[in-house]
C-alpha cells in the first residue's frame, strides 16, 4: 500500500541536505567558472519580464545567436538546429535534442542557454511536438514523443539550478548571490516562465509526457512565487511513482522527496531497491550506471 503525505507536507520548505558527495561538483563549477561570460546585450531575452514565454518564431528570428557563448564557442549553429526541433521527422527532431548539448554541457548554464530554454518551452505545444519518436538511449525501443523528450530536457536544464545545486554554487562564489554568475541567475529568475509552459502538461493524456512534466515541474516549483504549487505537485509526484515503471521518472521522484527528508521506503519497489542496489555496487567497484537511482 502506497503511503501518501498529508497535502500540507507533501513538499516541505525546509532547505535540501548538501551531501559530501558533491565534492565533485564544486570541481566542475571551479570550470564552469572560468568559462562564464558576461550576459550578451544582444540576448533577446533581456527585454522579457521573467513571466513571458515569447512566441517561438520571433524569438528564433529576433537573437543574435551568433553574439552568445556556449560550451562550445558562440552559438550561430542555434538558428540552424532549433527549427529542426519542429521537423517532420522525429528521428531529426531528437537529433536536434541532443545537438544542444552545448548550451548545457557539464549541467553549466552559458549566454546561450535561457534564450534556448525559452524556445524549447515556447514549442512544447506545438502540433509538431507530438509526434512519436525513438525512446531515451537507455530504452530506445520504447517510443515517445518528442514533446516529452523536449520536457526532459528542460527538467535536466532546471536540476542543474535546483536548490541543493544553488546552495553548492553559491557556497563556490562565497556566498555573493552569483554575481559571478548571471547565466544561472537569469535562469532561475525565469522558473515560474518555465512551470507555466510545463504545467500545461501535468495531466496530459499520454503517459510518457505527463510523467516528463511532472519530472520537470519538480525542480521549478522551488521557486518561491510557486510554493502555492508545492502540494498538488507533490501528490502527482506519489501517484507517479504508485504507477510509473519507468526507471529515469522514478529516480528523479524518489530523489525530490529524499531531498526533502522523506523516508521513501513505503513508496519504492523492488526494481528501486534493486537499482540503488546496483548502483551503489557499481559505485564501489569503479564501475558505471547510466541512470543513477538516486
Amino acid at each position: 500500500m502506497i503511503h501518501v503525505k498529508p497535502r500540507s507536507q507533501t513538499f516541505r520548505e525546509s532547505a535540501p541536505r548538501i551531501p559530501a558527495a558533491h565534492e565533485a561538483l564544486c570541481q566542475i563549477l571551479s570550470v564552469r567558472r572560468s568559462l562564464c561570460l558576461v550576459t550578451s546585450e544582444n540576448q533577446r531575452t533581456d527585454n522579457l519580464t521573467p513571466d513571458e514565454l515569447p512566441d517561438h518564431q520571433s524569438l528564433l528570428d529576433g537573437t543574435a545567436w551568433a553574439s552568445l557563448g556556449t560550451a562550445r564557442g558562440n552559438g550561430g549553429f542555434l538558428s540552424a538546429t532549433l527549427p529542426r526541433l519542429l521537423d517532420a521527422d522525429p528521428t531529426i527532431q531528437i537529433r536536434a535534442i541532443s545537438e544542444l548539448e552545448p548550451v548545457c554541457h557539464q549541467n553549466s548554464f552559458y549566454e546561450a542557454t535561457l534564450s534556448v530554454a525559452l524556445y524549447v518551452a515556447a514549442i512544447l505545444a506545438h502540433p509538431a511536438t507530438a509526434t512519436v519518436g525513438p525512446g531515451r538511449r537507455a530504452d530506445p525501443e520504447r517510443e515517445r514523443p518528442v514533446r516529452a523528450a523536449l520536457l526532459d530536457w528542460l527538467g535536466s536544464l532546471a536540476y542543474g539550478a535546483n536548490d541543493e545545486c544553488l546552495a553548492v554554487t553559491e557556497c563556490h562564489f562565497d556566498g555573493d548571490d552569483l554575481g559571478d554568475y548571471p547565466e544561472m541567475r537569469v535562469f532561475l529568475d525565469h522558473r515560474p516562465t518555465f512551470y507555466r509552459a510545463v504545467s500545461a502538461f501535468l495531466g496530459h493524456e499520454n503517459t510518457a509526457v505527463r510523467e516528463a512534466a511532472v519530472v520537470a515541474a519538480i525542480p521549478l516549483v522551488e521557486h518561491p512565487a510557486l510554493i502555492c504549487h508545492r502540494d498538488e505537485l507533490g501528490h502527482r509526484v506519489h501517484r507517479l511513482l504508485a504507477t510509473s515503471t519507468d526507471r529515469y521518472n522514478r529516480n528523479r521522484c524518489l530523489d525530490a522527496l529524499k531531498n526533502r527528508g522523506y523516508d521513501t521506503a513505503a513508496l519504492e519497489s523492488p526494481a528501486d531497491v534493486a537499482a540503488r542496489a546496483r548502483y551503489v555496487r557499481d559505485v564501489w567497484t569503479g564501475g558505471c550506471t547510466e541512470e543513477p537511482p538516486f
